[in-house]
């Protein structure tokens, strides 16, 4: 499987920042010179801000890899730690708290504030408006304005079909539990859970994937609750999509296997980790605050939001466990060279696996509701139906 990329290769590939997400345009304009975009600023002047729905001083999770990418570009630019301002614990279902969080940053000098959950789109929207000068880039989003606001994410589905077939040869009850933050109405984790059952599916057709609901993207005691509840259920595996490791501990200390998500969760849980599924945000970081230094953001030009993939090393999955089954490596290898050449995009186009079997939905998937659904990869809010081996609890 592929390393992910070191942060300065993956800036050297990424020159060319922000491709198309909410109008789905994949072609990424040149951040070359800097007309339109003024004089830029200072390397020594430049401020950054960060808000984190979490505490990056736990470990792993989402805000940790956050805070890992914010490190990395960081020391990628040289800039010293009274550059970079954090906001730790910011509730995005709070308005007031995240407006206070956003101003603060905004009055303690900052250029550029990245907004990494979702429910901070609308502030940075209305505060965008409010202040021209100042860049807002929204993670996990779909809004922007095509000036001094955008938003960034990334083909997260990718990685997690490559995490379903570890998890589908390794289950002996052909059980597979996944601890979810939203439902269906949230196309973010909806295409995610798809895209792992379609993985599991493509080396074991007759494991079903359980899926319990949080309805929250941070709730460290809800989400040991769901995978526990799983496990109670018979599931040997449990999958992913919220911010702690609790799921993974619950795994571990029941004598089942886990796929993490957002950081390599085997330095706390160990071997009973599978796989993670993983970011490496410095590879964007870093060529956002880039071009506000360099004057290359361009209002009207390349304010756009920012889709990256496995392709671009902005995701992947971490070394499998040596507890994964035998074969694993190979049949993920075959898939992600797939995905690395175009031919297959989970939601799009079709493989050939070792024993010569034609995996892929090719843009018409079978649902859990015996209907079926034209999807797009490219976009994968559009996506609000569960694949056919989904049972959500």
């Amino acid at each position: 499987m592929k390393k992910i990329l070191a942060f300065v290769c993956a800036l050297a590939m990424m020159t060319a920042l922000f491709a198309g997400c909410g109008n789905n345009n994949n072609e990424q304009p040149s951040n070359s010179g800097n007309e339109g975009g003024g004089a830029g600023i200072a390397v020594e002047n430049i401020k950054v801000g960060v808000i984190h729905i979490g505490d990056p001083a736990t470990g792993s999770g989402y805000s940790y890899t956050h805070d890992q990418g914010i490190v990395a570009m960081q020391q990628n630019l040289g800039l010293s730690d009274d550059q970079i301002v954090r906001k730790n614990n910011i509730d995005d279902a709070d308005a007031t708290a995240i407006e206070n969080a956003m101003n603060e940053c905004i009055e303690e000098g900052c250029n550029i504030i990245f907004a990494t959950s979702w429910g901070y789109m609308d502030t940075c929207e209305a505060l965008a408006a409010e202040h021209p000068d100042v860049f807002f880039s929204h993670g996990t989003g779909y809004k922007s304005n095509g000036t001094n606001f955008n938003n960034y994410f990334g083909r997260i589905y990718q990685a997690r079909f490559l995490s379903g077939i570890a998890a589908g040869l390794k289950t002996q009850t052909n059980k597979i539990g996944y601890v979810s933050a939203q439902g269906s109405e949230n196309g973010e984790c909806t295409s995610g859970i798809d895209a792992f059952a379609m993985g599991v599916a493509s080396v074991n057709p007759d494991a079903v994937v359980e899926v319990k609901v949080t309805n929250s993207w941070y709730d460290p005691e809800g989400e040991g609750q769901a995978a526990q509840a799983l496990i109670d259920d018979g599931c040997d595996v449990i999958a992913q999509h919220c911010d702690t490791n609790n799921p993974q501990i619950k795994a571990r200390d029941n004598n089942v296997w886990g796929v993490g998500y957002n950081s390599d969760m085997t330095a706390e849980v160990g071997d009973a980790v599978l796989t993670s599924v993983v970011w490496n945000w410095g590879a964007y970081y870093t060529t956002a605050v880039q071009n506000v230094i360099n004057g290359t953001w361009v209002p009207g030009t390349n304010v756009e939001n920012y889709f990256g993939s496995l392709a671009d090393g902005l995701l992947d999955i971490t070394a499998l466990s040596p507890e994964a089954a035998e074969g694993t490596q190979d049949a993920i290898a075959i898939a992600e060279a797939a995905i690395n050449d175009g031919s297959f995009d989970v939601f799009t186009g079709t493989y050939t696996d070792a024993a010569g079997n034609t995996i892929g939905c090719d843009g018409v998937m079978e649902c859990n509701d015996g209907t079926t659904l034209e999807v797009d990869g490219t976009n994968y809010a559009a996506i609000t139906k569960y694949y056919k081996n989904v049972v959500v609890k």
